[in-house]
Order: structure tokens, then C-alpha cells, then sequence
């Protein structure tokens, strides 16, 4: 479903990426005038001539750390001298190191993922990335998102990935919280982006506007294709109006914090829970540009306190879904570049090129950290970065196959062999 959303860029002071707006993704939306009117133009090629057999795969869950994310803050190359000799006020102790794995150790601010760790039910690939680097924030985002360098390609990945497996419902692949990710969805297929389940509504709409009604009435009598449109749009606001009817208390104790990441991901939960057919969903984290002040390891520094943010979502989506349900989910990080190996002047690390990702769920051979590691002795660098030993599109491609029931991963992504790593257990 689409709608033109128009969202601030952040600003990190890079010459590349200073902008005011960017048009961020097409999307149906509580305050969207006219919503319909753009999903109806956009959706009028769309023709899905038969319905979808159910889905019986992983729901993917797609964390976008926008920002560029520093992975050897987060997995530390605990077993790398050359990681302590070019962070030298930066690097975390060994001392305080949490869930050591072959020279890697976790951040102590992840302690609230220590558990799923320890059950191998969460785990890392190190040294992952984009085929070339680029370090503009843009540019690679944009990159990131389509995943078909080289080729003429237009489609967000997770558009193609779900037009593959037959979806054809707005709820089979879902984006929430604040930024919504642009082009992952972009295409034809039909999809919502939201802030919220209990937030989403046609623009205008109350007790003395009643506009859903109002365009089911008129397009009651339409040609197929817009009628079709139009049952979309009233199904949708009937599902999530039914969601917020019957409320939602989060299962096992489960604590979600009061972040735009804790309650994107309960939505996500709930959705996972009420059977709507939900096969992705996409969730933003930002802030995560760090160019000065990323800080020692400890609390009120704003490395430590971003990751323990994101390791406490986390933890309570894990934990609300319980085993049963994170045997059918799994979560997997994606950023648009890592960071500089060497610290520079203001306390912070610059743009870099290889990273981690991050990765939750049932199937996930976790409590370990996958990929081949290049090391980071100076010689061993890309321009001063960490070396990209996997393509981040081959461990989603071992996921997709593995896990989704996409067999044939290269109309996903183009030209790209799914690892052989083992990040995740067949179904």
C-alpha cells in the first residue's frame, strides 16, 4: 500500500549526505491525506490472478541499524591485538568482555541477549558487507536496500523475495515504527507502513468522517482492479482496528522498553501473533552515526547505551514470542557500512566498510560468530577499513532458502550463492 511520506534525513555533517528531506517510502499512514488516491495509481498493474497457498516459513525480521553500525563495538575481536592498538580509549576491555566464541566476545551492553546466546538461539557473521564500498550514507542505504548492484534492477529485495513466495495481502510484508525503510518494499506488490497497529487510520478520519466506509461504498460497484485496491485498504484498517479492539499484553513476563525499537518490535510480535499472514516485516534503528563521543563501555556513554537499548527490545520480543513462536522468526541485522577500524581525533570512528550482523531466532546456530574473520593488522585492510569476507546478501540468501521457502534466491538477489556457513538450521 503507498502513500509519497516525505522524512527528515539525519544529518551526520558528511559533505555527501547533507540534505533537508527525502522521499522515504510510499506508505498508508495515521494522518495521510489522500492515501488512496496514490495506492490506487500505483497499484493498478498489480494482478495477482490467483491467491497465495499458506505460508509455512520463517517470518524474516529485517533490523535496519541505520547509521552505519560499528560491529567490532558490538562482536569484539576480543583475539585481535591490532582491534586494542588502533582503539586505544575506544576498545572494551577484555575484562569486560561477555560470552567469549573464538577470539569474539560480546559488548557488556548486550548482557539482556547473554541468555539466547548461551542457548544458541543468537549469534553473529563478522566481517560482512556490500560488494564495493561506499561510504555516503545515501547512496548505500539505497544500495543496501535494492541489493542488485550491477544490474537494472529497481525492486526492493524484500518485494522480490515476497512476490516469489505468492504473497498478496498487505499484511504479508510490514513496515513499523518511525523511518520506514524506503526501498526494501518498493514495487508492486501491495504492503503497509506503519508507526503503529493502534495508531493506524485513513488521514481525517472520525465519527463525523466516516472515509472508510465512505470508499467502500464507492468503490463497491468498481472494476476488479480497484475494487480490489480499495477491499485492501478497508481490510487492513479492519484487521488492525480488530488488534487494537482486543488490546495486547506481551507473554512470559516479557518487559518491551518504552523505545521507538521496543514498541516496533511488540507490534511486530503482535502481529506475528494473530495469524494475519505477516511473512516480513521491516524495523528502522538509527542513530547509530557516531563520528565523536561513541564512548567507553560502560553506562551514559552512547555506544553502550544504543546497544543495550537494542539488546533489551530484543531480549523482550524473544522472550514474548516464547520458543515456540522464535522457532518460526528470525531476526537479522543489516546497516548500510561498519566503521573505521582506527578511532579518529574526536573520540568517534568515521565510515567504514566491513561489519557485523546480527542474528535471532530458533533456527539460528547462534552463541558463536560465523564468516571468515581477515584479521585487522594494517596490512590487511581495505583504505583503512575492515575487509568484507561475505557478501550480506548471501547469509539473508542462506536464511531465505533455508528458513522462507525461497528456492530460488537468485530472483532475490541477483547473481548471489547463498553461504554455505551454516547461520541457520534447514527446516
Amino acid at each position: 500500500m503507498s502513500h509519497a511520506d516525505t522524512v527528515n534525513e539525519p544529518d551526520c555533517g558528511c559533505a555527501d549526505d547533507r540534505r533537508t528531506a527525502v522521499s522515504r517510502r510510499r506508505v498508508l499512514a495515521a494522518g495521510a491525506a489522500g492515501a488512496f488516491a496514490a495506492l490506487a495509481g500505483d497499484q493498478l498493474s498489480t494482478q495477482l490472478a490467483f491467491a497465495a497457498e499458506a505460508y509455512t516459513g520463517d517470518v524474516l525480521v529485517v533490523l535496519s541499524l541505520r547509521g552505519g553500525f560499528d560491529g567490532l563495538s558490538a562482536i569484539v575481536p576480543a583475539g585481535d591485538a591490532a582491534y586494542y592498538a588502533a582503539r586505544p580509549t575506544l576498545a572494551v576491555p577484555k575484562s569486560q568482555l561477555i560470552g567469549g566464541s573464538g577470539g569474539f566476545a560480546l559488548n557488556p551492553a548486550l548482557r539482556p541477549l547473554l541468555p539466547f546466546w548461551q542457548a544458541g538461539t543468537f549469534g553473529a557473521v563478522h566481517a560482512v558487507g556490500q560488494a564495493a564500498p561506499n561510504r555516503s550514507h545515501f547512496a548505500a542505504m539505497e544500495e543496501l536496500e535494492r541489493a542488485a548492484p550491477g544490474t537494472s534492477v529497481r525492486t526492493g529485495w524484500l518485494d522480490r523475495m515476497l512476490g516469489g513466495l505468492g504473497a498478496n495481502s498487505p499484511f504479508a510484508g510490514v513496515s513499523l515504527g518511525g523511518a520506514m525503510p524506503a526501498r526494501t518494499m518498493a514495487g508492486p506488490l501491495p504492503d503497509l507502513g506503519i508507526k503503529s497497529i493502534d495508531k493506524f487510520d485513513l488521514g481525517g478520519e472520525d465519527k463525523h468522517r466516516p472515509m472508510a466506509a465512505t470508499m467502500a461504498a464507492l468503490y463497491s460497484g468498481a472494476p476488479a482492479t480497484l475494487a480490489r485496491t480499495a477491499g485492501q485498504v478497508t481490510g487492513a484498517l479492519a484487521t488492525t482496528r480488530r488488534l487494537t479492539a482486543a488490546g495486547y499484553t506481551p507473554a512470559y513476563g516479557a518487559v518491551y522498553p518504552d523505545t521507538d525499537l521496543g514498541k516496533a518490535l511488540r507490534d511486530v510480535a503482535r502481529l506475528i501473533k494473530s495469524d494475519v499472514g505477516l511473512m516480513s516485516a521491516c524495523v528502522d534503528s538509527g542513530d547509530w552515526d557516531m563520528h565523536e563521543n561513541l564512548g567507553a563501555a560502560v553506562p551514559g556513554k552512547k555506544m553502550y547505551d544504543n546497544l543495550s537499548k537494542l539488546a533489551t527490545a530484543l531480549a523482550a520480543f524473544a522472550t514474548d514470542l516464547g520458543a515456540a513462536g522464535l522457532g518460526r522468526v528470525t531476526v537479522v541485522t543489516v546497516s548500510e557500512f561498519g566503521r573505521r577500524v582506527q578511532q579518529n581525533g574526536s573520540g568517534g570512528l568515521d565510515h567504514g566498510y566491513g561489519n557485523a550482523m546480527l542474528m535471532l531466532g530458533g533456527a539460528v546456530k547462534g552463541g558463536r560468530v560465523h564468516g571468515r574473520w581477515p584479521g585487522l593488522a594494517p596490512a590487511k585492510l581495505v583504505n583503512g577499513d575492515l575487509a568484507v569476507t561475505t557478501d550480506y546478501r548471501a547469509v539473508i540468501g542462506e536464511i531465505l532458502q533455508k528458513r522462507c521457502r525461497v528456492s530460488d534466491v537468485r530472483s532475490v538477489f541477483p547473481g548471489v550463492t547463498p553461504t554455505s556457513l551454516g547461520v541457520v538450521a534447514p527446516a
